[in-house]
């Protein structure tokens, strides 16, 4: 025998509550299989769960597409902040600039390595220091400016990045703002739901069990076979089919039994038609 099944994902859940919802405008307010309580809690909490699902999964969509557009400024601003490093280490090396200007970018005087950018804030962190560092260098110690890139060169890459990253993570709180929400109202969700579906099988509580699950199904009840009865079931079905192959061919049988005996009645049958005329 199916067995009820109470829905285990949210858009179960929104179907389950949307499903009853739209029985409300087919029967008559005195036919409705269930509450007046529960239909205006069904009222006030489905349309409220419906929106926080679709604000989640369009934060998800945006989210997923901006996350290439920052990957792609993450790319650029990494390349030209390592660049820049690598050409003022090699002024450096050249005499051109003295070492102690490493300090204006946050390395060390014997420091010639290219910083790591690895991460997100590598990447805010270094690219602050040559926005801040490059006019304090040429402040107080004189000299050249960096070219390719240029510390101009490198802000506007810097800033793009900055400014897709901030997008990010906005988006990346309306996403957690709206999962936290669809969390706190599960419980709630889950608790109408059983009481609507225990309120439509009490309804229905006169009919047989069969008319009882088609009715309750009509209203967004959901029933599903166990794995060993939608077997035995299926071993039911190809039992009757066997059932019926096996008279089919005992059918057949005795037909052709039939044939084989009335095929030499009918020729001595007709021998002693033609002898009784030759007589």
């Amino acid at each position: 025998m199916p067995y009820r099944r109470l829905p285990n994902t949210d858009n179960a859940r929104l179907r389950a509550m949307k499903k009853a919802l739209e029985m409300v405008t087919k029967v008559q307010p005195n036919e409705l299989a269930f509450s007046l309580t529960t239909l205006n809690k069904l009222n006030a909490l489905c349309p409220y769960f419906e929106q926080m699902l679709h604000q989640q999964k369009q934060a998800i969509a945006i989210q997923a597409a901006k996350s290439k557009e920052l990957a792609n400024y993450s790319r650029k601003a990494k390349l030209y902040i390592s660049h820049f490093y690598q050409v003022f280490n090699f002024a450096i090396l050249r005499n051109e600039i003295p070492a102690a200007a490493r300090k204006f970018f946050g390395l060390r005087e014997n420091d010639s390595r290219t910083p790591n950018l690895l991460t997100e804030k590598d990447i805010v962190y270094w690219g602050e220091q040559i926005i801040k560092g490059e006019p304090e260098r040429l402040a107080k110690l004189g000299g050249n400016p960096i070219t390719n890139p240029t510390a101009a060169v490198v802000k506007v890459r810097y800033e793009q990045f900055l400014e897709a990253l901030h997008h990010q993570k906005i988006l990346q709180k309306s996403t957690k703002y709206a999962t936290d929400k669809i969390a706190e109202l599960r419980a709630d969700v889950d608790s109408i739901i059983l009481t609507l579906w225990n309120e439509i099988e009490e309804h229905f509580s006169n009919y047989d069990d069969e008319e009882k699950r088609k009715k309750a199904s009509e209203y967004g009840v959901v029933y599903v076979w166990r794995p060993n009865e939608r077997a035995n079931t299926k071993e039911e079905i190809v039992d009757e089919i066997e059932l019926f192959e096996n008279i089919q061919e005992n059918r057949a049988e005795y037909y052709q039994d039939e044939d084989e005996i009335e095929e030499p009645l009918t020729q001595e049958q007709l021998q002693y038609t033609i002898s009784f005329t030759n007589n």
